[in-house]
């Protein structure tokens, strides 16, 4: 045996989770679903669910292996911006072009800034397009990424992350890019969830929320009952929370609904159907119809 051969050494701590392994869906009321069907399924190139919410009261929309759910009762907006990844983003400004025509006279636009494409949705939902890039979002061809959270200037973000790390179990802290500080948690192994300051003024909240998944279900849900923040007992896997406190005083630091389930949920892992947009009736090629979520 040859023991001048080098050992491989690594970082082992990029592998660990923390106790949130799923962001499974984003959800915004919505007041006209033929608009959300043209805004999600054909500008954004989606995939509705074929199974689960097909009628008229609610959409469920496929991202990889996230969705949004789009439920037909108001209209909520998220204080922040919802990032997507799409593998080309010049075929996605094709379609947001051709639909626009189907969204006059709402709040719907999009734009090419820099490497991304920024979109808002006929409400007013902000969402920011990003293509692949291993360096930042590992293998994911089309996915949710992140979630990013608009809070008031003067937020402790310390204590944000402090929240998700003592009270959910998480993998969270605070850092810095071009745009200034933030603070973030891992919430899946290919998605997070950020919260960054800003000076302009924030709507009231009005009910949408994100769903989590936990490993540990248990543990944070005394640590929130004790706390007086569980906002709901949904029934045996599930359960929500609407504040994210400060640990030490128990002060409200941002409101946004967290839809908590366990692994033992039975909808926990399902696998979605995603589509090639760019296939049509014109083009067909059997095999090429399927979205591929990751890269190769």
């Amino acid at each position: 045996m040859d023991t001048n051969v080098a050992t491989p050494t690594f970082d082992r701590t990029t592998e660990d989770l923390g106790n949130i392994v799923e962001l499974g869906h984003v959800n915004v009321r919505v007041p006209d679903q033929s608009k959300a069907i043209a805004y999600y399924l054909m500008g954004l190139g989606l995939t509705r669910d074929p199974y689960l919410m097909a009628g008229l009261d609610n959409m469920w929309v496929n991202v990889g292996r996230g969705q949004f759910h789009l439920p037909t009762r108001g209209t909520d907006v998220v204080r922040g911006t919802t990032a997507l990844v799409m593998p080309d983003l010049e075929a996605l400004l094709k379609r947001l072009d051709a639909a626009k025509k189907y969204l006059e006279g709402t709040k719907f636009s999009f734009r090419e800034t820099g490497d991304t494409v920024e979109t808002v949705c006929p409400w007013g939902n902000r969402i920011r397009v990003h293509a692949p890039d291993a360096s930042r979002f590992g293998a994911m061809r089309v996915g949710m990424p992140y979630v990013e959270f608009d809070i008031p200037s003067g937020t402790d973000l310390a204590a944000i992350a402090k929240f998700y790390v003592e009270i959910l179990g998480a993998i969270a802290g605070v850092a810095s890019d071009d745009r200034g500080p933030y603070a973030w948690a891992r919430t899946s192994a290919e998605s997070k969830v950020i919260y960054r300051e800003t000076n302009a003024p924030l709507p009231e909240f009005d009910g949408h929320h994100i769903q989590i998944t936990l490993v540990d279900f248990s543990s944070p849900h005394k640590k929130l009952l004790e706390r007086g923040l569980i906002s709901e007992e949904s029934d045996q896997h599930q359960y929500r929370f609407l504040d994210i406190v400060d640990v030490d005083s128990n002060k409200p630091l941002f409101r946004i609904e967290h839809e908590t389930r366990s692994m033992r949920h039975p909808m926990f892992g399902r696998t979605f159907i995603n589509r090639n947009p760019d296939m049509t009736n014109r083009n067909f090629v059997p095999g090429y119809e399927v979205g591929l979520w990751a890269l190769n």
